[in-house]
């Protein structure tokens, strides 16, 4: 008896334990829905404040989201949702009516979605204007901010239904940024004075058929780059992703009087392609002066030079996914610059440029084409290096009698020919060559082709050339440069 007794309540309690699960859970549920107005609930926010990038004055602004969470096992009554200007527009779980924002239950562990955007009239102000404002959380007589802040600036605008517009001689106003949404082309001689910026829209070109003469200085330079000023994903600015926009193509027809372009301090970032200078003709060509200029982050070519003769001097051209320098007729001189080719993987796996990087020398010269004029490189005092083996080619049908002169360089490539090459260090992409060639979100490390204290770069440039041209004396940071034994490329280690 006893034992049949054991095994009928084991069989019992095995029948009960569904019955006291289920009731513990309806019991856990009633609390979860039981509004409590205990003034010791309080919300949770994932931040308490929003920071807008600057806005363009007359656009809205992307759309930022902020979680509100009631991590107590009671739900809580929102009685009311408080914001004072009109200018920040909010929108809680899809509702975006802001007279229906009370009385809102929030159950325990439960959350909501904040959706906030900015929306900032012309302010007829030339500096960016801060606006401000607060969200008021009421909740069990508590009073609960999240703080929201941006910065709007007035720009000058282009755009036209036709995607294009034309001008003929125009100098821009430097006075506030220009936001470019077509395709600009210039018939006259554009002039771009120092702390001019040239925010690009999506597809938008800039073609100089007149010539350019961009007069940025170290102080205020000259900045062409995508309008997208947030973020791509969590601490990663748009300006990090390239094909932003299209490129600045320069053009010179047979018909044309060959110019001289002048691009000084002058940034190029984040684009398709950064500079195209293209010309019909061989014999007289266009000019060229790339002066303290950084050409960085493009999903196609750096600098294209097309029958085009070329100074290039204390100027950075680095990160494509193709060539980040291609040089195809004409003369080139660059002395003191940096050609670095570190693009996508594996220095980020940010899925931040929006196409592979092709399998390419970082500077490629070529002779080759009977079409063009002959391509002539003296290459002084600089460095070419990237993530691949060879980073210079040098295509000529015989490079022993090769007309160009490469001295005094950092190379990470083959071996070029005597005849044409001396005092120059070939070195491997296992060098250190650079502060940082990796992008590191999470570390907030981005590309720095500064040269690094153990670099194989310092100390091996010509001091003759420093001393005999007085726009060497300082590298493109206003860092003074050894005359003795400066650094190759166009940084000096700090």
């Amino acid at each position: 008896m006893p034992a049949l007794r054991h095994s009928f309540l084991r069989k019992t309690n095995l029948l009960l334990l569904p019955l006291l699960l289920l009731t513990g859970l309806l019991h856990t549920g009633c609390q979860d829905r039981h509004v409590s107005d205990d003034p010791s609930l309080r919300l949770r926010f994932s931040s308490d404040s929003v920071l807008f990038d600057t806005v363009f004055t007359g656009f809205g602004s992307s759309t930022q989201t902020v979680m509100v969470y009631n991590p107590n096992r009671n739900a809580v009554t929102i009685s009311d949702i408080v914001l004072e200007s009109e200018w920040f527009h909010i929108n809680l779980d899809g509702e975006n009516d802001r007279s229906l924002l009370h009385d809102i239950t929030l159950h325990g562990g439960d959350s909501l979605y904040l959706f906030v955007r900015v929306y900032i009239p012309e302010q007829n102000e030339n500096t960016p204007v801060l606006v401000t404002d607060t969200i008021h959380f009421f909740t069990n007589g508590n009073r609960q901010d999240v703080s929201l802040m941006a910065y709007g600036q007035d720009v000058h605008v282009v755009r036209s239904s036709q995607r294009r517009t034309d001008k003929m001689d125009f100098t821009f106003q430097n006075n506030k940024p220009w936001l470019v949404f077509d395709t600009m082309v210039f018939r006259g001689r554009a002039v771009l004075p120092e702390g001019t910026t040239i925010y690009m829209h999506e597809g938008a070109n800039l073609f100089f058929c007149g010539g350019i003469a961009a007069h940025g200085s170290a102080e205020h330079p000259v900045r062409i780059t995508g309008d997208r000023l947030d973020k791509l994903f969590a601490h990663v600015p748009y300006q990090a992703a390239s094909g932003q926009w299209g490129g600045i193509r320069l053009l010179t027809a047979k018909e044309d009087t060959p110019h001289r372009d002048t691009l000084a301090y002058t940034e190029i970032l984040s684009g398709n392609i950064g500079l195209y200078c293209t010309s019909e003709q061989t014999v007289s060509r266009p000019h060229l002066v790339l002066a303290n200029c950084r050409i960085h982050n493009h999903a196609a070519y750096g600098v294209v030079l097309h029958n085009t003769d070329a100074e290039i001097w204390n100027t950075e051209i680095s990160n494509c996914a193709s060539y980040c320098l291609y040089l195809s007729g004409g003369r080139h001189r660059l002395t003191h610059t940096t050609i670095a080719s570190y693009f996508g993987w594996p220095h980020t796996n940010l899925n931040i440029h929006n196409t592979g990087r092709d399998d390419v020398a970082a500077l490629y010269i070529n002779n080759l084409d009977k079409e063009s004029a002959v391509t002539k490189v003296h290459l002084t005092n600089s460095i070419v290096a990237g993530s691949r083996k060879n980073n210079l080619v040098l295509a000529t049908a015989l490079p022993a009698y090769y007309e160009g002169e490469f001295s005094h360089n950092y190379l990470q490539a083959d071996s070029l020919p005597e005849t044409c090459s001396h005092d120059n260090l070939y070195g491997d992409i296992q060098d250190t060559v650079f502060r940082n060639t990796w992008y590191r979100y999470k570390e907030y490390v981005y590309y720095d082709f500064r040269p690094d204290s153990i670099s194989p770069a310092i100390g091996i440039g010509d001091g003759s050339v420093v001393q005999n041209d007085p726009r060497l004396h300082k590298d493109r940071n206003g860092l003074p440069r050894s005359t003795e034994k400066p650094t190759a490329g166009c940084y000096e280690p700090e």
